[in-house]
């Protein structure tokens, strides 16, 4: 019995020894690598790129006024609607003492003159009824009287302008009155009642009272980088996604492409501008933030390999085309390929192949390594 225990050990030290061995010369042995096999398709290829930027309306006017002055009045708020001529707002004038004491001192000299004319163009009126004054006497007293009227009512209408801004007679004229210059969407009111603001002039824009724009006819303002700016032309399609209106694209029509650079963090980009077509329904409010997606290059039913598959020496490129297997092995011969256009995925082959061959692809990950990599 012990002579079988005995027997027993040496053979399973046997066998230990001969699993350590072939074990050893198994991991020893080369491993096959297996690839996966693809090919060429027909497909269409679309290269595109993104600008980035905003929508603003094209058209965005500040309403100034043209006289100084205080806010009395605001009939309109930022959302309204306005029509051109529409009233805005009215301005309180606050007259400048100098200017108001002189304007009263030429009333009251204006109104002397006009007193001595006056009775004068009587005294003289008598006297041409009586025959004592000559026609000629009378007519230069009657004009004197009518220019001393004329420079009264100018005097007052002068004092009335410095105090009120505005005369009773041209009412309708009034620049205390502060008018939409054209047809929109009211943007922003930056003054409120009691406000003093100041006209435009050559020396100064003048207080905004309102910003008025257009939001029917809005555009596309954004940059693209100097790699691609020279793929781009006027009338080009573009696609507008805007960040705040999900799950909707609006077209656009490419209107401007600046002649100059701007620099940003190192990059060279260059500004474009394209006409949105805004649909009735859509609300796109002023500075949303969007971007473009543009169609540099497009090309339809055309033969295509993944680009993954393509490798370069001295830059030229080549694929391993599959020839068969020996046992285990793939077999595979260089190819070189003449490309065109890609998408980041697939690329066009121009010439060097058919359409019917396989290709080296990824190499397949066997079981054991899928578990090694996962642990």
């Amino acid at each position: 019995m012990k002579k079988v225990a005995n027997i027993a050990i040496v053979a399973l030290i046997v066998l230990a020894i001969l699993g350590t061995f072939y074990s050893l010369w198994k991991k020893s042995r080369p491993e096959i690598e297996v690839f996966n096999l693809v090919k060429a398709e027909t497909t269409t290829i679309v290269k595109q790129t993104v600008a980035t930027g905003k929508v603003e309306p094209r058209d965005e006017v500040n309403i100034v006024p043209q006289i100084a002055g205080i806010v009395s009045e605001l009939l309109k708020e930022a959302g309204d609607k306005v029509e051109k001529d529409e009233i805005i707002a009215k301005i309180k004038v606050v007259p400048d003492i100098s200017q108001l004491n002189n304007a009263e001192t030429q009333v009251e000299n204006a109104k002397l003159n006009l007193n001595l004319a006056t009775q004068d163009y009587e005294r003289v009126s008598q006297l041409y009824k009586q025959g004592v004054a000559t026609l000629e006497e009378y007519q230069k007293s009657e004009n004197s009287y009518n220019s001393a009227q004329r420079s009264y009512d100018s005097a007052k209408n002068t004092l009335d302008i410095v105090k009120n801004g505005v005369t009773s007679k041209y009412a309708s004229y009034s620049n205390n009155n502060i008018k939409s210059t054209i047809t929109g969407t009211i943007l922003s009111v930056p003054v409120k009642v009691g406000n003093s603001v100041i006209q435009a002039n050559t020396m100064n824009a003048g207080t905004t009272i309102a910003t008025v724009a257009d939001m029917s006819d809005m555009l596309f303002i954004g940059n693209i980088d100097e790699t691609e700016v020279g793929s781009l032309k006027e009338g080009m399609q573009l696609s507008v996604t805007i960040g705040a209106i999900k799950d909707r694209k609006f077209d656009a029509v490419l209107e401007y492409i600046s002649p100059k650079s701007t620099e940003n963090n190192g990059a060279i980009l260059f500004e474009i501008k394209a006409a949105v077509n805004v649909q009735g329904d859509a609300y796109v409010r002023a500075g949303y933030s969007a971007n473009a997606e543009i169609t540099l290059e497009k090309v339809e039913d055309i033969m295509a390999i993944p680009e993954s598959v393509v490798l370069f020496e001295d830059g030229n490129p080549y694929v391993m085309v599959y020839t068969g297997s020996k046992g285990e092995k793939q077999n595979f011969e260089r190819r070189d390929v003449e490309l065109g256009l890609s998408d980041g995925i697939n690329i066009q082959v121009l010439k060097g192949l058919d359409g019917t061959e396989e290709i080296k692809g990824a190499k397949i990950q066997k079981e054991k390594d899928v578990k090694k990599s996962n642990k």
